[in-house]
């Protein structure tokens, strides 16, 4: 068993993507490191098993990437779905990093797989992990642990001892037994606390039972709130969050990227009501995705549902469950306990709000509604072919955006404006710096990716100095 009472020169909190990114860059960098993970080694990596990819600037296509993706594209596609909600300075930084990350992952056994075609349009910008997140993890693990990295599962943050900003202790908890764990340095890579109900509660309400915890169940915000406690300058909204459309007959927590739902672009979205509540065609959805989790969860009883028919029914990744369908658009009102009239009044005044077009799933393309509120802008095609469909949808919530303030060497911010004598984040614990609102596919992964190796890093220099 990893020994937790020998002096580290970096402790990590995490044992996810940021986590091991920091682990490696500081063993790299010399430094003797521990690891400090909440989960059972099974499930270890928090929501980094559940990802898929990685967006990264690149300045030309590269064998797994279908052409360049600039910083300047980047960074605005990040004003796009932040609308300015973002520090642009550490955006920037970011962004820069990003190219280096996209040939220092590969080099700590992380492999790709060849860019993605269809209607993700994901495989210019987008590297994807060839076999996911859990084999992503695996490589990062092992070469941390090849490195000298200890680690130990099933030990969680319970308490930091923390004076005038600088890190002194960490009380852990593993096997009912606590421990004080000393270290020059202290990385905080444990994730946001969007698997803590209650705390959910303080900002959404009773709406947030409702909701569904896409990743880990272990993140509840422990050391997020005790940092914030301890001095800690916090930015970002406690509402604000990558929240996505899931189905709503996922499991409360690890339903991951299986119950996510892709084909609101192909259909019509509508409430309890029987009645729709925003333009699903409004962009290319790896950039709208995720504000339909914040949309369902404003509609009464956090739940929704798409509605599609049989022409669309191949044109997206399915759900890990089965569509529900029925032979007409009443049918299928009765089998969602929702108004067949008002249902189909919905359909009746989509088809005859829709305009000719020509139909293509991987542009903006001409076939839109007209005269009707709220619009669809693109990729509207009448719902008129049986059998019809439906998914069922509630709010699945990825990560909060409260988070610790950090500066471009991922060192945390004291409410002084003081930089932390030794303490650095990474990772979604501090993705608010960077997303205010929104996102986009695979930003979760640069930000823990970049600033978990400059943690790792600044953490190392500082512990040999």
């Amino acid at each position: 068993m990893t020994e937790l009472t020998t002096k580290y020169d970096v402790l990590v909190a995490g044992g996810g993507n940021a986590a091991l990114c920091a682990a490696i860059a500081a063993a790299r960098s010399g430094a003797r490191v521990l690891v400090v993970e909440m989960a059972s080694k099974f499930y270890r990596g928090g929501n980094t098993r559940h990802t898929r990819n990685i967006r990264c600037a690149h300045d030309a296509a590269t064998a797994t990437l279908s052409g360049p993706y600039p910083e300047e594209e980047f960074f605005s596609d990040l004003l796009q779905v932040t609308r300015g909600a973002t520090d642009e300075a550490l955006a920037r930084h970011m962004i820069h990093e990003s190219k280096a990350v996209l040939d220092w992952l590969p080099q700590q056994g992380v492999r790709f797989q060849p860019s993605l075609g269809g209607t993700l349009s994901l495989g210019r910008t987008n590297s994807f992990f060839l076999g996911g997140g859990r084999s992503m993890l695996n490589a990062l693990y092992l070469t941390a642990e090849g490195l000298g990295v200890a680690i130990a599962y099933e030990a969680e943050v319970i308490d930091l001892a923390i004076d005038n900003g600088m890190f002194l202790s960490a009380t852990v908890r593993r096997g009912g037994e606590r421990h004080t764990v000393r270290a020059a340095t202290f990385v905080a890579a444990c994730g946001g606390f969007e698997s803590n109900i209650e705390w959910l509660k303080q900002s959404w309400g009773a709406a947030a039972d409702n909701f569904l915890i896409r990743g880990t169940p272990n993140n509840r915000g422990t050391v997020l709130k005790l940092l914030i406690e301890r001095g800690v300058q916090e930015t970002g909204d406690p509402t604000q969050c990558h929240a996505v459309a899931i189905d709503a007959r996922a499991p409360k927590y690890d339903g991951g990227i299986i119950t996510r739902l892709d084909c609101v672009v192909f259909g019509i979205v509508v409430n309890k009501n029987a009645r729709r509540f925003y333009d699903e065609g409004e962009d290319i959805w790896p950039k709208r995705y995720a504000i339909w989790g914040r949309l369902v969860a404003q509609q009464p009883d956090q739940i929704a549902y798409i509605i599609f028919d049989a022409t669309a029914l191949t044109l997206f990744m399915p759900s890990l469950y089965p569509p529900i369908a029925a032979t007409s658009i009443r049918e299928l009102a009765g089998t969602l306990s929702l108004d067949p009239d008002a249902l189909d009044k919905t359909v009746a005044d989509f088809n005859a709000a829709v305009r000719p077009g020509t139909f293509d799933d991987t542009i903006l393309d001409d076939c839109r509604t007209e005269g009707l509120e709220p619009p669809k802008s693109h990729w509207a095609r009448r719902i008129e072919t049986a059998p019809y469909y439906a998914y069922p949808v509630r709010p699945g919530i990825t990560f909060t955006y409260l988070a610790t303030r950090v500066n471009r060497q991922a060192r945390m911010l004291m409410r002084d404006g003081r930089p932390s004598a030794n303490m650095f984040a990474a990772g979604e614990i501090m993705a608010g710096n960077v997303l205010g609102r929104g996102y986009a596919a695979g930003i979760g992964m640069t930000i823990g990716s970049v600033f978990g190796r400059i943690a790792g890093t600044e953490a190392a220099k500082h512990a040999r100095n």
